[in-house]
């Protein structure tokens, strides 16, 4: 029982700990996002401009204008109201031009919805109660959804503008919905909204969060319907008194809200308020201060009443934070001086101790010139001697390595000679034993045969090989490095050097006769005087290569 217990509590800690890092990080872009507000405002504005490029075409139609007009009017409608209105404006006398009923009832209904936007609740009601709802029953079935809609949002914000949740606008706003989630398609969005709505007033905030977790898991794009869906499950954990995913949602809200260039929005001051009550002024401060900006532009009357019934406790409170910390800085500039008059008594101390100290070291100063003669002195004296000693390490090295060659050559050739011994007297003794068993014409065989002679002239080579690589170890690479990359020489597998490397491994021996080195390889003169010219013509070094071969190991 008691693992069950500390590994709930471990779950419970981790769970906690990875929310608060997720809210760190969308916290930190929202500030981001709020800092760079101006630039997501400029892609609005150009998307706008773009669209208002289109009224300049020639010889618009009624009909084109309309959806010109009806497009500005969805850009602004989140983001100007009086801009909005204007384009719908146009609209209403497009429609009563061309007498089009669907028209004027669809630009009424969005009047009626950026009038209480704007906070006049009046004329917005005066607009939906000048509409036939007879006539809207018979235009397409979405004209009616927008109708109710309009009013089960008119007198929802309505009820929430006069703080009273109970009452008769309320409960209108209620019958309204109810209306909607009878005639709309349970899989519509709009549906799902509504019912989550719903459930949430009912206190069933679990299939409420339900449906929500499962739209906003089809919108992966960061656009004004995720910042809706946000606001909406941020306001469901508010109900729940869940703090922290309030703050998670709000923002995200507000995230998507700024990015799209929206101003008619709540998710900032929301998040404002619970900013300011958790004690942190200057995030809950920007919030505000951006809700503000927003409702202003957007002229939106009732989202600025709704801000200024915060922002003067909320600026108060960074105004008496900015305050105080004036004061803190006060009393720091206060200590720097202070401190700033034990620092300029200190440097008085300080400039008579150098002062001081500058008379010693004038007196060293002539000390030390004395020194440094006999100093100067001692080193020629110790240059001579190190140049000496380096020309005896020199000298010495040289001899070394001579010494080496020496006695490694002559290892070589007291072993040549052993074995070479060995192998005529092994050569000796089998021609005696076939003379003597009176087989004279496999003896004349034997004697006319070469094989002897090209095996011993192989293993020759490669005691030759073996000798000089061990002297020359980078012999062939050093050798590669006097050639371009499609000239260098490849040893074959099973090979230590190839003819040319051979010839050039005499020459660096000091063997530079071709007569010699050819009696020595036992090749003609002629191949081996081709082998070191077509190699001359490869080379990097086409008139001093053999100097150069001669360099290789010093």
């Amino acid at each position: 029982m008691r693992t069950f217990f500390w590994l709930f509590v471990l779950l419970f800690l981790s769970n906690n700990l990875f929310a608060k890092s997720e809210n760190d990080s969308i916290f930190h872009e929202l500030y981001t996002v709020l800092t760079h507000k101006a630039y997501f405002s400029e892609e609005k504005e150009e998307r706008i401009r773009d669209v208002k490029k289109m009224l300049e075409i020639p010889d618009l139609t009624e009909n084109q204008y309309y959806s010109v007009n009806r497009r500005l009017y969805d850009e602004y409608r989140t983001y100007q109201t009086d801009s909005a209105i204007k384009y719908l404006n146009h609209n209403l006398e497009i429609a009563a031009k061309l007498r089009n009923v669907e028209y004027l009832y669809e630009t009424k209904l969005n009047l009626a919805y950026m009038y209480w936007q704007a906070g006049k609740f009046f004329e917005s009601i005066h607009i939906l109660e000048s509409l036939d709802r007879s006539q809207i029953e018979q235009l397409p079935e979405t004209m009616l959804i927008n109708y109710l809609e309009a009013y089960k949002r008119l007198y929802r914000y309505y009820a929430e503008y006069q703080s009273d949740r109970n009452d008769e606008y309320f409960i209108k706003s209620n019958n309204y919905r109810d209306s909607l989630l009878s005639i709309l398609l349970p899989e519509n969005k709009s549906y799902q909204i509504m019912m989550a709505e719903k459930l949430t007033d009912l206190s069933q905030t679990s299939e409420a969060k339900e449906i929500l977790y499962s739209l906003l898991s089809h919108s992966q794009s960061e656009d004004h319907e995720r910042a809706i869906l946000s606001n909406i499950l941020a306001s469901i954990y508010k109900k729940e008194g869940n703090i922290e995913l309030q703050k998670k949602y709000y923002a995200i809200s507000a995230i998507c809200d700024i990015k799209n260039g929206v101003k008619e929005n709540t998710s900032t001051q929301a998040l404002a308020l619970i900013l300011y009550q958790e004690g942190d002024i200057d995030n809950a401060y920007k919030c505000v201060q951006s809700s503000m900006e927003d409702a202003i532009f957007c002229n939106s009357r009732f989202r600025t009443y709704e801000i200024t019934r915060i922002f003067p406790i909320i600026n108060s409170a960074y105004q008496d934070k900015v305050a105080n910390q004036q004061k803190e800085l006060k009393s720091y500039l206060l200590l720097v001086s202070v401190l700033s008059v034990f620092l300029a008594a200190a440097i008085v101390y300080v400039y008579r101790q150098m002062k001081r100290i500058a008379r010693i070291r004038r007196e060293l100063y002539h000390t030390n010139i004395k020194l440094s003669k006999l100093n100067e002195d001692l080193r020629e004296s110790n240059g001579k001697l190190h140049s000496l000693n380096y020309d005896l390490e020199n000298v010495n090295q040289k001899l070394s390595e001579t010494n080496l060659i020496k006695e490694t050559y002559l290892g070589k050739f007291i072993d040549l000679c052993s074995n070479y011994i060995e192998k005529l007297d092994n050569y000796r003794r089998n021609l005696n034993r076939i003379a003597g068993s009176g087989k004279l014409e496999e003896l004349y065989k034997a004697l006319k045969s070469t094989n002897h002679i090209e095996q011993e002239l192989n293993d020759f080579h490669t005691n030759f090989d073996e000798t000089f690589l061990r002297i020359y170890p980078t012999f062939i690479e050093d050798f590669n490095t006097l050639f371009p990359e499609e000239e260098k020489q490849t040893v074959k597998p099973g090979e230590l050097l190839t003819t040319e490397l051979r010839i050039y491994a005499l020459i660096r021996l000091g063997i530079n006769d071709s007569s010699k080195i050819a009696g020595f390889l036992r090749y003609s003169i002629t191949t081996v005087y081709t082998y070191r010219s077509k190699l001359k013509h490869k080379s990097l070094f086409k008139d001093s290569l053999e100097e150069q071969i001669m360099k290789i190991g010093n």
